[in-house]
């Protein structure tokens, strides 16, 4: 996967789920006691992703010292915003960085557990022809509360309908993304794009594939969805569970705010 470089957006204030995001970045919340971020960072890793990018704004420090760890060098960068760019801003500001190859983009405040190698073997080698991006997709019980595709029988993005009050299905736009070169120069040639969803995907409709997710997709963007996440199935990692940073975050008091939260809502 030498040929794919991956886009983590990670620098959300995660509103929502104050005041757990008051004391830590919604990238850095817990997933049974290991860091949203870095079970992204496996799922890469897993699928030889040697070239990551992470863009950093809220609680900027606390995320520079996550990736400081060893098991991240030379293969996980860093991209710090004064100002948050929106989920096609940032793509746009670092387009000389990823417009000569394949772009995994990643909404990385969800909580996503699939067959990662497939979606990715999907795009190289079996999307439709005259497809330039590949949307990651999964059935939602919340239609109104996401962005829902409407596709054709080639399983073409045909409509979009974000986040409307009765949307023609349950298919939903995951917020992942497998992009060829021709979209990162075309946001990179409009500085004014912020979001990625309203300023992007309407503009190539009939050019967007999908592979659907059966595994899990959550948004974890409230406190009840964030501990249901906490029993689902993960990855085992391949790095150290005993490092000084793991130390560190163990005591971080996040942990005992989820598991008190956890018991009263139990």
């Amino acid at each position: 996967m030498s040929q794919v470089q991956a886009l983590l957006l990670a620098a959300g204030l995660g509103t929502r789920l104050r005041p757990v995001t008051d004391s830590c970045p919604k990238c850095l919340v817990p997933i049974a006691s290991r860091p949203l971020l870095e079970h992204w960072l496996i799922a890469l890793h897993t699928c030889n992703i040697s070239s990551v990018w992470v863009n950093l704004h809220h609680h900027c420090e606390m995320v520079q010292e996550f990736l400081a760890r060893d098991c991240f060098s030379g293969w996980v960068n860093e991209l710090i915003e004064v100002r948050l760019l929106g989920t096609a801003g940032t793509l746009g500001a670092n387009a000389d960085k990823f417009s000569s190859g394949t772009t995994l983009l990643i909404h990385a405040d969800n909580w996503c557990q699939c067959d990662f190698q497939a979606f990715l073997d999907f795009h190289l080698h079996a999307r439709p022809v005259d497809t330039v991006m590949t949307m990651m997709t999964f059935h939602t019980s919340t239609p109104e509360s996401c962005g829902i595709v409407e596709l054709g029988d080639d399983g073409v993005v045909i409509g979009f309908h974000e986040k409307v009050s009765n949307p023609p299905s349950k298919l939903a736009n995951g917020a992942v993304y497998i992009l060829e070169p021709e979209v990162v120069r075309w946001i990179g040639q409009r500085s004014h794009l912020i979001d990625f969803s309203t300023g992007v995907i309407p503009k190539f409709l009939g050019r967007i594939a999908t592979w659907e997710n059966c595994g899990i997709h959550r948004d974890i963007g409230n406190l009840r969805s964030l501990l249901d996440a906490q029993s689902d199935p993960q990855r085992d990692s391949p790095w150290p569970e005993d490092d000084g940073w793991v130390r560190s975050y163990k005591e971080h008091p996040v942990h005992t705010f989820l598991s008190e939260a956890a018991k009263l809502l139990s």
